[in-house]
């Protein structure tokens, strides 16, 4: 806690220290062992490139650096974004249009991109919540059978009734021609949240079932699949917005206040999740692949605006990298002490691989640091609480309520003005050169 608050006292200071020089470019990025990075970006969108459609001014600059005489990139880059309303392809042109780079889909990777691994769900029904596309996005990622909210509310018309001006005109049947849903994907805030709220609790409530009343007994429910926990995010007005992880508050706290239950998520993805950078790292390596670069990627870094889920989220992944390493070093020593070779009983909670790990192969990164630029969410001028010891997850912490808190989490590893001083602290930390 003492180191949080001197992190907060500290920024602003910190804030405006002078960027730090370039390292001299005297080779070319290219197929030159000297030049191949072993290192990998990952860049959040809103709060660090952008504030809601508007380029923050250093992100053009960040990118020229990034990319040689011939638009390619010398460094693997993936963007994470939160963002879950739209396709991959569709960021990627926006980004190639405001970074005045071009951009691919392979780059971009929404909240939702991890969904490819969840097989096990792609040919149940699903509804789906949300705005944008929904449906196509749902499919873009591997379902084939999917229903959403607004499809729920025609074919149950008599269930949405909070807004009179929605409510049937006349008496109608439920028109039943829907499949009974199997599992729940939540995507991002939708619209109208309290049709959504109301016809995803039914939904739950009924076991998916919606010409069925409430269950009695609320043991379980089906599986619920979450995307983005952002709390706020930042666009243009001068205060955070309410994010995807508000409308999960208020999910969660309906769900229980009828049931007396928790809400369980089978899987929780975009920042701050481990899942959701180590699909990041699995696009670094492909990316690399591609381009020819042999040397592994050993190091990421993040850079991000918000505490709570960009800082959390890497400094979260660089532990379960650390602790993976950990793990692999006492599996070497116990093959060691049996003199053979052969393997040696190992405990199971050492031995167990990440699941994830099956899906995408193992990582290659060591590590993974955290940048706070202070063009977003993050305020360096912020005043703490007179008594941050006892209120600080009332006050400060604004994470989903299944992560926890823990103050080394969100320290980050560097503090720089802007994407484009960050940008120029990475080359310096990992002395790459290059001629752009």
């Amino acid at each position: 806690m003492k180191a949080l608050s001197a992190l907060m006292r500290s920024a602003s200071c910190v804030c405006s220290r002078q960027q730090v020089q370039r390292v001299p470019a005297p080779g070319r990025c290219g197929m030159c062992s000297k030049f191949q990075p072993s290192f990998g970006l990952l860049f959040d969108i809103d709060g660090v490139l952008v504030r809601g459609k508007t380029p923050i001014p250093a992100a053009k600059r960040a990118f020229q650096k990034l990319v040689d005489s011939k638009g390619q990139f010398v460094v693997p880059v993936v963007f994470v974004t939160n963002a879950g309303n739209c396709l991959r392809q569709k960021k990627a042109d926006q980004l190639s249009h405001i970074l005045g780079v071009p951009i691919s889909q392979d780059q971009v990777m929404m909240s939702h991109s991890p969904l490819r691994m969840f097989k096990k769900y792609h040919d149940k029904c699903v509804l789906v919540s949300g705005q944008g596309p929904v449906l196509d996005i749902a499919k873009n990622v591997g379902f084939t059978n999917v229903v959403s909210v607004d499809m729920l509310r025609e074919s149950f018309p008599l269930l949405d009734m909070v807004d009179h001006n929605r409510r049937p005109k006349l008496p109608s049947s439920p028109v039943v021609n829907l499949p009974r849903v199997e599992a729940v994907v939540l995507f991002g805030e939708p619209i109208r949240w309290e049709t959504n709220l109301q016809l995803i609790i039914d939904i739950l409530l009924t076991n998916g079932n919606l010409s069925n009343a409430y269950k009695s007994a609320h043991s379980s429910h089906l599986p619920l699949l979450a995307c983005n926990m952002d709390l706020m995010w930042m666009a243009e007005a001068h205060s955070p917005r309410f994010g995807h992880g508000t409308f999960m508050v208020c999910l969660e706290s309906i769900y229980k206040k009828i049931t007396g239950k928790d809400l369980k998520y089978e899987a929780l993805m975009g920042k701050p999740s481990e899942l959701t950078y180590h699909f990041a790292e699995y696009l670094i390596r492909e990316q690399a692949a591609e381009r020819g670069w042999g040397a592994p990627i050993r190091s990421l870094y993040a850079i991000g605006d918000n505490l709570m889920t960009d800082i959390y989220g890497a400094n979260l992944y660089n532990r379960y990298l650390e602790e993976r390493m950990a793990r692999k070093t006492i599996k070497a020593v116990a093959n060691v002490v049996t003199g053979t070779g052969a393997p040696s009983p190992v405990p199971q909670e050492v031995d167990m691989d990440n699941g994830w790990e099956s899906e995408l192969a193992s990582p290659s990164a060591m590590s993974c640091k955290s940048i706070l630029v202070c063009t977003g969410v993050y305020n360096p001028h912020m005043e703490l609480p007179k008594n941050a010891n006892q209120c600080i997850k009332e006050t400060v912490f604004h994470g989903h309520r299944d992560f926890h808190f823990d103050p080394a989490l969100v320290e980050p590893e560097r503090i720089v003005q802007d994407v484009d001083a960050a940008v120029e602290l990475i080359f310096e930390m990992e002395k790459f050169e290059t001629a752009v």
